[in-house]
């Protein structure tokens, strides 16, 4: 369970991106967060692994207030969230298989049981042949799916994408939202912000979904 209750998030300078918003997501849900550009889907996004914190409200990830937690516990709870941002931070000096196998060695699981959890990630997302490539060598849709490989690793129960269709053409994007779709029905929990109607429409023909819009900060429906 994830709540967001009167969630205000204001910048240095007063910029407010966030306005007391109140959002209650179930276990399992496939969620998108649509609005402008500038609405505030991504900061939203960004208060569920700490990237950034509420500046006053409470988040709640599975009964833990994640805007007061500790520095040093982040980490651990960032083990269960998968995160595919717009900037996806591919290295691109190493490969594809060392990219999905990242995560794994900095939590400490061992290189063969790593190994096998990375390339069924790979596999998952049809990149398995392509393991020992370079990310640069990989198309947009590629590289996205790479992202989202990197993100599932670690078996996450939430994934949290923000816009992950855009710029890609639309045979990929639809791709990446039957992937979506697949986690969702294995019981994962999906956060996914988009402008993108054509991906809100693809995923709701397959699923049931919600979708709430945000307005200049503002939960509008």
């Amino acid at each position: 369970m994830i709540e967001f209750s009167a969630v205000t998030k204001r910048y240095p300078g007063g910029y407010e991106a966030l306005k007391s918003v109140n959002l209650t997501i179930a276990d399992g849900d496939l969620l998108f967060i649509t609005g402008h550009s500038g609405a505030g889907k991504s900061t939203l996004l960004k208060l569920l692994p700490v990237i950034e914190r509420a500046t006053s409200g409470s988040v709640i990830v599975n009964g833990q207030n994640v805007s007061a937690m500790r520095p040093a516990a982040i980490p651990y709870l960032r083990r269960n969230i998968g995160q595919i941002f717009q900037d996806q931070k591919l290295l691109y000096d190493r490969s594809v298989f060392d990219n999905v196998m990242l995560p794994l060695s900095v939590t400490g699981v061992p290189f063969k049981d790593g190994a096998k959890r990375a390339r069924a990630a790979l596999d998952k997302v049809g990149l398995l042949t392509r393991e020992k490539a370079n990310p640069i060598a990989l198309s947009g849709g590629e590289q996205q799916r790479l992202a989202i490989a990197r993100a599932i690793v670690n078996r996450p129960s939430i994934i949290i994408a923000d816009e992950p269709t855009s710029n890609l053409d639309a045979d990929y994007a639809a791709e990446i939202i039957d992937l979506f779709v697949a986690f969702h029905q294995v019981g994962v929990t999906l956060v996914i912000a988009t402008h993108d109607e054509s991906a809100v429409s693809r995923a709701a023909a397959r699923a049931t979904v919600r979708s709430v819009q945000l307005r200049s900060g503002e939960l509008v429906a």
